[in-house]
């Protein structure tokens, strides 16, 4: 029998820079992913058991699905039925489900794993010279795993990983257990704290894991045997850049950190949750890219913990990464805030003012602008408000919404809260208005 007033499940979701990402009429509360994966073959064969509770009564509903084949799926024990379009898996249970019911789906699926491609490139599951990393930001999660690929719908997660001996797995989240089978190792990690599909990765190589910094946060990098010594080095102020941040910010928000530096060169790191990935190419045994170190352990904060609830409020996580960078250089020695925000509004002065970061467009979400900028208007703010009231700002900001999502509003709310000065105005110039303003001098 169907519930009174079933309707199908949206396909789409409420993102308004990426719409067929992600889908509506429910919320995940859990994935249970079993997984192996053949290096040599670069195969993957999963079985997915997603909780989900509806948001409204569903006749159908889809999950985002890369091209794999999927050869069975169940609802709440039953078969279902099931067609595939691109990225997506549409499912037509036998049973409606009642708005408010919690439900669970089985979903068996095999294939060789590929990047999903768009207008950022490849992201996603990818394969590595020997092994393979995961790079989901901002919708690559399906590459994977079939998911609700919304930055919005966070959920809790354990991944069980069979690959061939020699190679070590890290996943996104503590590690439970690991076993050793004929030829093969199963290793299984647990992620409690509510996670962005996006923020899901594993990565899988030659790796010896390796302590990264004392301290009361546990932090250890997965690294080429061959590549420890850099990495001792270049990553040897990792303890300190923890102990600045925390300082700055508030406690860590996970319980453990983890670097991964894979064996192939990156353009460019990226984060995850509780890890950040690099390149080789980001070690050269003199710190070249220690900025970044503090960029993507700064997104541990502002991203991961507290992410955007829709990809417009981007800057809320690319402009505190950026001020992390330089709220790093003051303190370990280097240019003062002051002297990279007057750099880089410079720099953008010199620039076509064309750019809005509180809504850049999809077509800019990444443009560097964007990170440059919010972290101009987080220096403008704190110079407006004085250190004690940002710095009590922030940290507030942080602890109210932890492991939560956040808009631009909520922030511009906050920052009300803490000014003893109006900065309104300077928010809707910094934020909302392309024209790049100056710098305010402190309490005017």
């Amino acid at each position: 029998m169907t519930p009174a007033g079933a309707t199908p499940g949206a396909e789409f979701s409420s993102d308004s820079y990426l719409p067929a990402s992600g889908n509506g009429g429910y919320r995940v509360l859990h994935y249970d992913l079993n997984l192996d994966y053949r290096v040599l073959t670069n195969r993957l064969a999963g079985k997915a058991v997603i909780t989900a509770r509806a948001g409204q009564a569903l006749s159908r509903f889809s999950l985002d699905l890369g091209g794999f084949r999927v050869q069975e799926v169940r609802v709440d024990g039953q078969p279902a039925r099931f067609t595939r379009q691109p990225g997506k898996l549409r499912i037509k249970p036998e049973r409606a489900i009642a708005y408010g019911s919690t439900f669970k789906i089985e979903i068996k699926y095999a294939g060789v794993p590929a990047p999903i491609s768009g207008r950022w490139g490849d992201i996603g599951w990818d394969e590595l010279t020997d092994g393979a990393l995961v790079a989901s930001q901002p919708n690559g999660a399906s590459s994977w795993f079939p998911c609700n690929d919304r930055p919005d719908d966070k959920a809790t997660f354990l991944v069980t990983l069979t690959t061939a001996t020699p190679y070590t797995v890290v996943v996104t989240g503590d590690l439970v257990s690991r076993r050793r089978g004929a030829a093969t190792r199963t290793w299984v990690y647990e992620r409690n704290e509510p996670t962005s599909p996006y923020l899901m990765s594993v990565q899988i190589g030659r790796y010896d894991v390796v302590d990264l910094a004392a301290g009361g946060v546990r932090q250890r990098a997965a690294v080429p045997p061959r590549l420890r010594g850099l990495l001792a080095h270049d990553f040897g102020r990792q303890g300190e850049i923890m102990t600045t941040l925390e300082g700055l910010f508030g406690p860590y928000p996970f319980r453990e950190y983890v670097v991964v530096v894979a064996d192939d060169n990156l353009d460019d790191p990226i984060e995850a949750q509780g890890m950040a990935v690099f390149g080789r190419n980001h070690l050269d045994g003199r710190r070249t890219h220690e900025r970044l170190a503090a960029h993507e352990l700064a997104h541990q904060w502002f991203g991961n913990s507290l992410t955007v609830a829709d990809w417009r409020h981007i800057w809320l996580n690319e402009g505190f990464a950026t001020y992390a960078e330089w709220l790093w250089s003051a303190a370990s020695g280097g240019p003062s805030a002051d002297a990279h925000a007057a750099e880089w509004r410079a720099r953008l002065a010199a620039r076509p003012a064309t750019i809005v970061i509180s809504n850049p467009g999809v077509e800019r979400m990444f443009d560097p602008a964007v990170y440059k900028r919010g972290a101009l208007t987080l220096h403008a703010l704190r110079t407006k408000i004085g250190d004690r009231s940002f710095f009590a700002l922030v940290r507030s900001w942080v602890a109210e919404h932890q492991h939560g999502t956040v808009t631009t509003d909520q922030f511009r709310a906050h920052a009300r809260r803490f000014a003893r000065v109006p900065v309104d105005d300077l928010l809707t110039a910094w934020l909302d208005r392309p024209a790049l303003p100056t710098l305010p001098i402190f309490g005017l």
